[in-house]
């Protein structure tokens, strides 16, 4: 038998918490499967078996912390068998139709003074090939589980004394009438308790994204002085351009939304003022400016939030710019994204208008030295350059900089140039490589 150890996950890591296990002590598993995903500080990572075999214990439970190094699960190596050549062979033959429970080191010594017992008769509740095990397959194993039942307590009618699902189901429809009387019963003593007492609120752990995201923002906005400037930009034709390109785009197998013209449009916009796409040392006396534009945009995830970010934005066009945000999109709500694209951003953008929100204004996604809140379009009257009156599409901004190195101006010429892509952008043809 093997202890698989958690392994260093990298980037300092020392624990994690263990969010779902794939597999139950007793299931077979084969190389590669997945077996566990844990959280990070950082996001999801999920854990694969080393070899086939049959596990034999969990070490942590669902929702506990698993510290790096430490055993994480104990499993059987196929082949082998901690009982013997006898249980091996007996193991081996019935894998393509149960999958045994595994058996523990206390109830070896056990075990082996019953071995020479008789099987119990098929049909009855314990019987099974195995020791007296109860075969059954992984997903009856599940089902017992969420029923809060036992496998020795359901008779198997199955080969050798199997349970199957439909041995589940009516034992399920056995007990309903003394369930159905005992549950009413803790409802009412519920109810009579609650009465009684004041509910307590329910306590659940800061842990993993949401406690880094907790600390992140903290420093951030007691280390960095704020400096917000809002604006509305006027989107009606690059809702118009949108609206025409997307069946091209559709055609390659891209979903074209209006983060790839922000993202390009500030990449431009970062050419004539590069300090905002620049960061300040540690010591506070180096500012550093990046020759590549990598743009974060913030998910709101299961996990929590993440700030994913393009690479290179002002190398790509926009129909590459759409597949990777499509695809860090898709992985950060699934909480599975990967470290290389949470690190590296120089500039975010948070698009808060997606939930419906006009105005926010955002903490700067440190080291970084800016970021922008997008609130919803809205469809509003304003007046043209004759003085009659037409309907436009405004979309609300809110910028946050750096009030060390990036004063009022600098935001200001930044938003215009910005601004000024995004209203008409036909532009910024001109300035595509």
């Amino acid at each position: 038998m093997s202890d698989f150890l958690l392994p260093d996950i990298g980037e300092g890591i020392v624990e994690c918490e263990v969010v779902e296990w794939r597999v139950a002590e007793g299931d077979q598993i084969e190389e590669d499967q997945p077996i566990v995903e844990v959280m990070t500080d950082k996001a999801l990572v999920e854990i694969t078996a080393p070899e086939a075999g049959v596990v034999t214990k969990l070490y942590v439970a669902q929702g506990q912390i698993a510290k790096v190094h430490a055993p994480l699960f104990a499993y059987q190596v196929e082949g082998g068998s901690p009982a013997g050549d006898q249980a091996s062979q007996h193991v081996s033959s019935h894998q393509s139709e149960a999958e045994p429970e595994a058996i523990q080191p206390a109830a070896r010594e056990k075990l082996n003074e019953t071995a020479a017992e008789p099987p119990t008769a098929k049909g009855a509740p314990g019987a099974g090939p195995l020791y007296g095990k109860v075969p059954a397959s992984p997903a009856v194993r599940r089902l017992v589980r969420e029923h809060s039942l036992q496998l020795t307590e359901i008779a198997g009618s199955g080969k050798d004394g199997r349970v199957l699902k439909e041995d589940v189901l009516a034992h399920l429809d056995q007990a309903s009438p003394a369930a159905a009387s005992s549950s009413q019963t803790v409802v009412k003593n519920r109810t009579a308790k609650n009465q009684a007492e004041t509910q307590a609120p329910r306590v659940e752990p800061l842990r993993g994204v949401r406690a880094v995201m907790a600390k992140r923002m903290v420093e951030a906005a007691s280390t960095i002085p704020h400096f917000h400037y809002g604006e509305e930009i006027d989107v009606t034709a690059l809702l118009a351009l949108r609206e025409r390109l997307k069946p091209l785009a559709e055609a390659q197998g891209e979903r074209l939304t209006l983060m790839p013209f922000f993202m390009k449009a500030m990449a431009l916009a970062v050419a004539e003022e590069p300090i905002v796409n620049a960061q300040l040392n540690a010591a506070g006396d180096e500012l550093h400016y990046y020759p590549q534009c990598n743009i974060g945009m913030a998910v709101d995830s299961k996990a929590g939030l993440m700030v994913p970010n393009v690479k290179n934005v002002e190398r790509l066009t926009l129909l590459e710019i759409a597949q990777e945000v499509g695809r860090l999109t898709t992985s950060a709500r699934e909480g599975r994204v990967d470290q290389a694209d949470l690190k590296g951003g120089t500039i975010s953008i948070s698009n808060i208008g997606a939930l419906g929100g006009t105005y926010a204004a955002p903490i700067i996604n440190a080291p970084e030295a800016a970021i922008v809140a997008i609130g919803k379009t809205q469809w509003l009257p304003r007046f043209d350059e004759q003085g009659a009156v037409q309907r436009r599409a405004i979309m609300t901004i809110t910028w946050a900089g750096d009030h060390r190195f990036i004063d009022g101006g600098t935001i200001a010429r930044f938003c215009n140039a910005w601004k000024g892509f995004l209203e008409a952008p036909e532009t910024m043809l001109l300035h595509l490589a």
